[in-house]
């Protein structure tokens, strides 16, 4: 079983928006391909909320209503792709820091 510190943190957040945590070794489980599966979405649809954005951006003649909108779902999903480096960046061996 893994350590405390070697413990996945899941793609969605718990009860009073606390973050959950998977602890297992076997990362071809049930749980570890929802979650990868989850953040495979999530990254897909911060790709095309970016697509979006660029889009509206360009359009000189959006509704601020539309941007607003687009404003909240990118605050949603830049939280959920951090949460998705963080959990990434748990699975990295820990190196040192290369020096330029």
């Amino acid at each position: 079983m893994t350590t405390p510190n070697e413990m996945r943190l899941l793609p969605w957040t718990g009860s009073e928006d606390k973050p959950c945590y998977l602890s297992t070794d076997d990362r071809g489980g049930y749980m570890s391909r929802l979650a990868d599966n989850i953040e495979a979405i999530q990254l897909d649809t911060a790709t095309e909320l970016l697509e979006e954005a660029a889009e509206a951006f360009d359009d000189q003649d959006v509704d601020l209503s539309e941007l607003r909108r687009l404003g909240d779902d990118l605050t949603d999903s830049l939280r959920d792709v951090l949460r998705v480096a963080a959990s990434r960046g748990y699975l990295l061996p820990v190196r040192e820091p290369h020096r330029i």
